[in-house]
């Protein structure tokens, strides 16, 4: 039997290590790296592309491959997409422009649920208590492919925000990012397009662009608005069904029995 104050060798380090990798400390480092990532975007103003263009240096296709690296390290910190299509496609012209957005939303929704899933999932799905927490959870495990990809179609949701929240639940890599993939085209072509014709702001494609953007904007606030009042609705509803008495059924009078 060993002596209370013998430790084992290594048992030191042991703690360390497991202290470390705890769930808590990496929720920790994740919110440095966040933190880190969102200081160096203020810092560095990544909208600078749209003025300055991109370095003189590099041109072809090299240049559509490096822009992609930097349009997904960029969105994983938080950088608005927006910014990036229009600076894509002022940059690139429409096709390549487009090839470059979409090959970064992928990366940058690759590496943010990466992180997201080894560094907070851990910690964070205990705290998912509360009823709106739980519902968002069960929907995104469950159908997790269509919650998602009607997010993508529809803009107003934050982007890296809406990375990070799905690597808490359950769903797989695959589903993720194929429906990120499919939701991101039609906005992303839109905001690619309006960027390569932003020398032409009467050009029929720029017009039809600019249309396309302003119209799934106001459906997303109409579905959003819809959704929100379907949910307090319910959810008023709930607890007065629950309080209201049910009636009891009517007692029926018995029949006086006649003597023999």
């Amino acid at each position: 039997m060993l002596d209370p104050v013998t430790r084992p060798p290594g048992s030191l380090a042991l703690r360390c290590s497991r202290a470390l990798l705890s769930p808590w400390s990496r929720l920790s480092l994740l919110a440095v790296l966040l933190l880190a990532a969102a200081t160096t975007v203020l810092l560095y103003e990544p909208q600078r592309l749209l003025a300055e263009g991109w370095p003189a240096q590099s041109s072809g296709a090299g240049a559509v491959v490096l822009f992609g690296l930097a349009y997904g390290v960029c969105t994983a910190a938080f950088v608005p997409r927006p910014i990036l299509n229009l600076a894509a496609g002022a940059l690139f012209g429409t096709q390549a422009g487009v090839v470059a957005s979409l090959a970064g939303t992928v990366l940058g929704a690759a590496i943010a649920f990466s992180l997201g899933r080894l560094l907070g999932q851990d910690a964070l799905r205990p705290l998912l208590r509360g009823r709106w927490l739980t519902a968002a959870d069960g929907q995104l495990s469950r159908h997790g492919f269509r919650s998602i990809l009607a997010i993508r179609l529809f803009p107003g949701v934050p982007f890296a925000a809406t990375n990070y929240c799905a690597a808490v639940s359950r769903m797989g890599y695959a589903p993720f990012l194929l429906a990120t993939l499919l939701g991101s085209i039609p906005n992303t072509a839109a905001y690619v397009v309006a960027g390569s014709e932003a020398g032409s702001p009467t050009s029929p494609a720029f017009l039809i662009s600019m249309g396309f953007i302003v119209v799934s904007g106001l459906a997303a606030a109409v579905v959003a608005w819809r959704k929100r009042h379907g949910l307090r609705a319910r959810a008023t509803a709930a607890p007065d069904s629950a309080a209201e008495p049910v009636p009891a059924p009517p007692l029926e009078p018995t029949a006086a029995r006649s003597p023999r």
